[in-house]
């Protein structure tokens, strides 16, 4: 009996230790992932600003993708992690708001504008592209990434190679989203429409569509997961994409608060490590921040 104790005893440890390796190795302790900014200590701000109001309250409600590795995607611990996510921790740090105080809303295409219009979050950063037709409804700070859009096709799939070579064929893009408006009215294909982008990848995967379309570092993010499966139809981009973040429509002092905080990441550095903490695995390419448009 007494050797059988001691047996079960060694199991129960080596079981234990097990599990803690495996959720360790799969940031099951981070608050989101990638890494968790110091909040700065009391910051100050003028009465009645959007920054004011959210120091005060010591949260932030931030939408972002769930579905897009490299920029927003739920971790097994059910967090976010993703390049935009790590811009939203280091603007939350700004605002003395430490990284598991954040309220992370998931955002697709569809909803970005009625989330922020409706006060269900505060920002959307969630591989938002900005054009004329989105700030009529709400403002933009940035852009603070520029991605273009591109094809992912099967990796069997050698006739596909420029967007002119899907004119009357199926392509599969997120409803509502730029690249599936592009795709249709400059280069005429049929568009299967989804929720998300990774709704996608079967209907690719069983060739029901011949391609997918969105933005470059989003499709990577899927042909990094599965090699063996997709690829991209070619390197080059036909679109640029400014990624901007959504906020109230002229809330002008928080989107220009916002647009300093974004050239002080560039500046100091943080901006480099959030990218090469997510993003920067798959696509080696450092970015630099693109040209703030304080419209």
């Amino acid at each position: 009996m007494k050797a059988f104790l001691t047996r079960r005893k060694s199991f129960v440890v080596a079981a234990t230790a097990a599990l803690a390796l495996s959720l360790s190795a799969c940031g099951g302790g981070d608050a989101g992932g990638g890494s968790n900014p110091a909040p700065v200590e009391k910051p100050t701000f003028a009465a009645g600003t959007t920054m004011e109001k959210l120091s005060s309250a010591g949260t932030i409600k931030i939408g972002t993708k769930f579905d897009q590795p490299l920029f927003g995607q739920v971790g097994l611990d059910g967090k976010p992690v993703g390049f935009d996510v790590e811009i939203g921790k280091l603007i939350a740090a700004k605002l003395g708001i430490a990284a598991d105080k954040i309220e992370w809303s998931e955002t697709v295409s569809a909803n970005r504008e009625p989330f922020i219009e409706q006060g269900k979050v505060d920002l959307v950063i969630a591989t938002y592209t900005i054009n004329d037709k989105r700030k009529q409804v709400v403002s933009f700070a940035g852009p603070y990434y520029e991605a273009g859009q591109a094809l992912m096709v099967n990796k069997d799939n050698d006739s596909i190679k420029k967007p002119e070579d899907v004119k009357g064929k199926k392509v599969c893009s997120v409803t509502g989203s730029t690249p599936a408006a592009t795709i249709v009215d400059k280069y005429g294909a049929e568009l299967v429409p989804a929720a998300t982008y990774s709704a996608c990848l079967e209907p690719l995967r069983n060739k029901q569509v011949e391609a997918v379309t969105t933005d470059n570092v989003i499709l990577a993010g899927f042909v990094d997961k599965e090699p063996d499966a997709f690829k991209l139809a070619s390197d080059e981009t036909f679109t640029k994409e400014p990624y901007g973040i959504g906020l109230k429509k002229d809330d002008a002092e928080f989107r220009n608060w916002i647009n300093d905080q974004l050239e002080a990441f560039e500046k100091d550095g943080d901006y480099k490590k959030a990218w090469e903490a997510t993003a920067g695995s798959v696509i080696k390419t450092a970015p630099s921040l693109p040209t703030i448009n304080r419209y």
